[in-house]
């Protein structure tokens, strides 16, 4: 228990350094979409339970002792005319493991108005983030991860470029199964959008997972849970999930998110033959916004 203390103690005390606390909003919301439709239909509890190349993402302390290459690819048709392509790949190099993050995230037809009547025209906002990540232990039962990434964002006329770094930590407990994970994300800085820097939406999450086996059923499942918190604002939200595979062939999958006005269920099934892994994700809103749908393939070599 000590051990899951100091390394929530210790990531707190390097984010409150980098990134001190401040009140106002954050941009770069699209950073705040998930990264695999697996763990988006597990209610985005990815810094505990991601276990392939999306850990890049969500906590690359979770790269670490997973030497296998994989690709996968990734389209989630958002909400409100959102929609994200992205590629992650990994690999392993001097004897660690890599991955390569890329997303693509558009939002069509935004109106522009300067009186009351029908818009005057309409324009995209693009946003793009390419990112490095890699992991190792530290210990025999703490794994240390982190990532670097370039950040884009332009809104009709104006642009704007930035970096930021996350830096992550997972705990092998005694208990068989267990792990306590830990992250801070989004770490970082813009140039100016016209007048003013974009802040970025820097958050910790922490949480635990448990993996557990019921052979005579042929089943297999993940538990997890998290809290998260953003830097710059108010927002706190606990989130859980859960994946049952039967088999090793077919799994099922759901969440539940708290903390926020529109969204709350996350539900979402899985495919498995040999190497290829095929993952559907389903996020509905409520106030008539829509539903999110994701869809990505993964393959392993």
């Amino acid at each position: 228990m000590k051990k899951i203390y100091t390394l929530i103690f210790c990531l707190t005390i390097v984010s409150a350094a980098i990134y001190p606390q401040s009140a106002g909003n954050t941009g770069l919301s699209f950073l705040k979409i998930g990264f695999g439709a697996r763990n988006i239909a597990m209610g985005d509890v990815g810094a505990e339970t991601s276990n392939d190349v999306t850990a890049l993402y969500y906590n690359p302390a979770r790269l670490a002792g997973n030497n296998s290459s994989e690709i996968m690819v990734m389209h989630n048709a958002w909400i409100q005319g959102i929609s994200n392509e992205l590629l992650g790949a990994k690999t392993s190099l001097f004897g660690l493991p890599f991955a390569f993050g890329f997303n693509v995230t558009n939002v069509d037809n935004i109106e522009v108005r300067t009186k009351p009547g029908n818009p005057e025209s309409t324009f995209n906002a693009n946003f793009f983030f390419g990112s490095i990540s890699t992991g190792f232990f530290i210990t025999k039962d703490i794994a240390f991860g982190l990532s670097g990434k370039y950040i884009y964002q332009g809104i009709f006329v104006d642009e704007e470029t930035g970096w930021g770094m996350d830096l992550g930590l997972n705990y092998f407990t005694s208990l068989d199964g267990l792990t306590v994970s830990a992250v801070v994300r989004n770490i970082g800085s813009m140039s100016k959008l016209r007048f003013e820097k974009t802040k970025l939406p820097t958050d910790i999450r922490f949480g635990p997972a448990y993996k557990f086996s019921l052979p005579d059923q042929k089943l297999n499942i993940v538990v997890g849970g998290e809290y998260q918190k953003y830097f710059a604002t108010q927002d706190n939200h606990l989130d859980f999930g859960a994946e049952i595979w039967y088999n090793n062939v077919i799994a099922i999958r759901g969440g539940y998110l708290t903390g926020y006005i529109s969204k709350g269920f996350t539900a979402g099934i899985g495919l498995h033959w040999g190497s290829l892994s095929f993952d559907y994700a389903l996020t509905p809103f409520s106030y008539d916004l829509g539903t999110g749908n994701s869809l990505s393939l993964n393959f392993v070599f």
